[in-house]
């Protein structure tokens, strides 16, 4: 009778001590992640970047095609941004990551999801007098309602977004 109480004792150590070791490792992986992104944090903010939640933004000081601008964030380990919100609609006028240069009218962000979420200015968009409008940008129009269609080899001021997996 004894020995099957200690095989039962064995049985439930082992256990938690499996339980506590994964537990170890989460946390373990975990601080790793943090410190990561501490130092990500501190390495970008000396390159000009901004970050924002859970996400590191860069603004350009030039203008460029949108092309060229999407190969600069790609440079910097980062895409043209992706805007999910409106606290993510800037009220400057630059390049977003969105284009629908793939098919007419179906718009899709840069890593290949399809707009869900938009801030259109009224009326937008519309590929103004015929043009080939296949990108887009936000401008000044107003807070909420911001973004316009353009030529994508017009040259604009980009936004890159790295996030951060927080």
């Amino acid at each position: 009778m004894r020995s099957s109480s200690n095989a039962e004792y064995s049985v439930i150590s082992l256990s938690s001590f499996i339980r506590g070791f994964f537990s170890f490792e989460a946390t373990e992986e975990k601080s790793k992640r943090l410190t990561s992104e501490k130092e990500d944090l501190k390495r970008y903010s000396k390159q000009r970047w901004t970050y924002f939640s859970g996400s590191f933004y860069y603004i350009s000081t030039i203008k460029k095609s949108w092309r060229d601008s999407q190969y600069d964030c790609w440079g910097k380990g980062a895409d043209l941004v992706i805007i999910d919100s409106k606290e993510e609609n800037f009220q400057k006028k630059l390049w977003i990551g969105l284009s629908d240069r793939l098919r007419e009218g179906s718009w899709i962000w840069q890593d290949g999801t399809p707009l869900r979420t938009s801030f259109w200015y009224p009326g937008e968009p519309n590929n103004f007098r015929g043009t080939e409008e296949d990108c887009a940008e936000t401008k000044y129009y107003d807070y909420e309602n911001s973004w316009n269609d353009v030529e994508c080899t017009n040259a604009n001021f980009w936004m890159c977004e790295k996030k951060t997996g927080v």
